[in-house]
């Protein structure tokens, strides 16, 4: 509703008294975020000047400068309320073509404190923002913090009624967990919050941790970080920008944290509009975006129209064109083209959506409450549909098809088919091992290749063959030995050795009464163990390879114990894999006011990161150790070792010919006129830049091999 208002009061009672501590005036907590400064009062002849040049304020005496000061640079400006400057010389501020002299030219001020030799040109309303020095300010229509403004922190201010909160309804529509947005969240947090809601003393302490950090007093200004240009924007309310950010025509950002430094500067381009999130440092926002309640991490990219809504986008994730609605994503998420659609899931990372894909019908319920849980390395191809509730293992890749009902597919590294014609569901367990290495390693190797963080606080594993999928490869031979068994085969076919089997029936995969199908059962059973083999002794390898110091006997007294308790239980937390007794023992800690704050939290997932090594090892082991039919000795070891060295050629070897089959594909070379044109347009598969990867990385690991064996063979000195 429209006020009417005494003019003598314009830029002051930004705080209303009600809200001030005792002994505060509303500077307080402005004065609180600035380094004490020397500034001084105007001289009459600067006044005279600045008035000369077209300048005007109600209160002079509530102008303060720093020096050196030169008056000839503001012109044809406003300022109301208290107004600082720093120092201001007559010097030009250039970012890429873009060059203007440092000053304040057409623009109104009101109770800012602007840094050293700041440009402010054409700004029709700054309020309440502390710039930082050699800024930019160009053609912004409105500029503005209100006393209440939170920054897109889910958090309260004096007087405000919880209704205003802003909470986040990730992983289902309906807000059954709903989280509290921080600038300092990372997907670990995000996790916590939402997976864990039957524990309501966990989740009560997180939203109170949450309020005492964030929330609070009323009167936080706005803030503009160092060396940050920001032009041709509209609207800009309630958003704190940090330093060396390049924002440029914006349409709308309100209640924002913009995070930005020297080394991971972000910026947010044309037709934006951001309501109510935080972007994490290094992350890009272009071309028409949109987000409104979220979170984007570190190096991610929002681009193309794309909408992101609801949402927390992990580390080191690109969203082009497309739609994301009521989801909880994990680092390394890529989703493309306009027409891909991803709706109240849990997506633990490592993934990649196709087009046309729509991942999660929302019609096929009486409420908006179901759920997508996939884990690491979801992968549906072009044109898949899937209904809400569906749950699905790590590395499932899922082909082209209207899928009719909810799906669990437990078993990893899955193709899961749509067989249409037949009506029937089949899914070849093992398949990325089996037949397309060159795409599982190549996930892997991209993970740390487009890492552009300069601080990892959300660690991430990007091994494909780690302690939580290796626990799913062992839950999937008990389910296809129990298949098999129902099918009528004996131990004995399971081996390999019983002729070869091409599908059997399996149940439990798909709502619904049509036929499952696994194809290839054997072949999967004997890539799994294989894959076992490879990650119990790349891992103890590597374990050893890294403490040269450390005798086999050391070794043996550090990793070993009863195979039957290895860890069975372990969590994603965001990108980390942890076991889950230490993420219960942080939940007890939590609601205990032992870790009575996110920074504390943040210090036990370092120390997790710490420990994982040793626990991946202790895993690792154990698993050898029940392969072993109990204890280890040293050269049980090395045969394994000697195994592994196999394994690692055997990959290299594969990803060059699955990646060799574009190459020898008749239907791939039918654009080129000859092979000349060809390799000139997609290179040779000897080349392949991937390809070559692989193969050093073999070739360092057979010296690991090698230097460990070596050590095997001193294990009784």
């Amino acid at each position: 509703m429209l006020e009417i208002l005494a003019f003598d009061r314009y830029g002051y009672d930004f705080i209303p008294g009600e809200f001030l501590p005792p002994g505060k005036d509303e500077y307080w907590l402005r004065n609180s975020r600035q380094d004490k400064k020397s500034w001084r009062k105007l001289l009459p002849d600067e006044i005279e000047l600045l008035t000369k040049n077209g300048n005007r304020c109600p209160n002079w005496d509530d102008f303060l400068v720093c020096d050196p000061f030169d008056p000839a640079l503001i012109r044809g400006s406003n300022f109301y309320g208290l107004v600082r400057l720093g120092s201001m010389q007559n010097v030009l501020l250039k970012f890429h073509d873009f060059c203007i002299p440092a000053g304040i030219r057409n623009s109104t001020i009101i109770s800012c404190d602007i840094g050293n030799n700041t440009a402010i040109q054409d700004c029709s309303f700054i309020s309440h923002y502390i710039i930082g020095d050699n800024c930019i300010l160009s053609r912004i229509d409105e500029m503005q913090t209100t006393n209440h403004a939170k920054f897109g922190n889910g958090a309260l201010k004096d007087g405000e009624d919880e209704k205003v909160r802003v909470w986040i309804d990730v992983m289902n529509e309906a807000g059954g967990r709903s989280i509290l947005p921080f600038e300092d969240m990372i997907p670990a947090d995000a996790f916590l919050w939402a997976a864990y809601r039957d524990d309501t003393g966990l989740t009560n302490r997180l939203k109170h941790i949450t309020q005492e950090r964030y929330g609070g007093f009323r009167g936080n200004y706005g803030t503009i970080g160092g060396s940050s240009v920001i032009k041709s924007c509209a609207i800009i309310k309630d958003v704190a920008v940090g330093c060396h950010a390049y924002i440029k025509g914006a349409n709308k950002l309100k209640n924002l944290t913009v995070l930005s430094s020297g080394d991971e500067p972000s910026q947010i381009g044309e037709g934006v509009e951001l309501v109510n999130g935080i972007i994490g440092y290094g992350s890009h926002v272009f071309y028409g975006a949109k987000a409104v309640r979220f979170i984007m991490g570190r190096n991610c990219n929002l681009k193309y129209g794309a909408r992101l809504i609801h949402s927390v986008l992990g580390d080191n994730s690109t969203v082009s064109c497309c739609e994301i609605l009521n989801n909880l994503i994990f680092p390394m998420h890529e989703q493309h083209h306009n027409n891909s659609f991803l709706v109240a899931g849990l997506v633990q990372g490592m993934s990649n959506m196709a087009a046309a894909a729509t991942i999660g019908s929302n019609h096929n319920s009486r409420a908006n409450d179901g759920e997508i849980s996939a884990k690491r390395g979801f992968w549906p191809g072009l044109a898949v549909t899937l209904k809400h509730p569906s749950c699905f293992a790590s590395y499932v890749i899922i082909a082209k098809g209207d899928y009719p009902s909810e799906l669990n597919i437990p078993l990893p590294f899955s193709l899961v088919n749509n067989n249409t014609h037949k009506n029937r569901l089949e899914v070849m367990p093992a398949y990325f091992w089996n037949y397309n290495l060159y795409a599982l390693e190549r996930n892997s190797w991209k993970a740390g290749y487009r890492d552009r963080r300069k601080i990892k606080v959300q660690h991430i594993e990007a091994d494909y063959l780690a302690p939580d999928t290796v626990e799913e490869i062992l839950n999937a031979l008990s389910l296809l030995e129990g298949w098999l068994g129902q099918a009528g085969y004996s131990q004995r076919d399971m081996t390999g050795t019983g002729g070869y089997i091409d599908r059997i029936n399996c149940h439990g995969l798909e709502k619904g009464k049509r036929n499952e199908i696994i194809i290839k059962p054997l072949e999967a059973i004997a890539a799994y163990r294989q894959m076992l083999r490879w990650y119990a002794a790349k891992t103890i390898a590597i374990f050893l390879h890294t403490r040269p110091d450390l005798k086999y006997r050391e070794l043996e007294s550090l990793l070993a114990g009863d195979p039957q308790m290895r860890i069975r239980g372990w969590v994603n937390m965001g990108g980390q894999i942890v076991p889950a007794f230490r993420v219960d023992a942080l939940r007890e800690g939590i609601v205990s006011g032992k870790y009575n704050n996110w920074d504390a939290i943040h210090e036990v997932y370092d120390t997790w990161y710490g420990e994982y090594p040793l626990d991946r090892a202790r895993h690792a082991w154990a698993l050898l150790a029940m392969q072993a039919g109990g204890t280890l000795n040293a050269g049980f070891l090395a045969a394994e070792f000697n195994a592994a060295a196999e394994t690692s050629r055997w990959i290299s070897s594969r990803v060059h010919k699955n990646r060799a089959k574009d190459h020898h594909n008749s239907f791939k070379k039918a654009t080129f006129r000859n092979e000349s044109e060809m390799e000139q347009v997609l290179g040779k598969s000897e080349t392949d830049s991937f390809v070559k990867y692989a193969r050093e990385e073999t070739r360092r690991f057979e010296e690991c091999i090698a230097g460990v064996i070596a050590r095997l063979k001193n294990a009784d000195d």
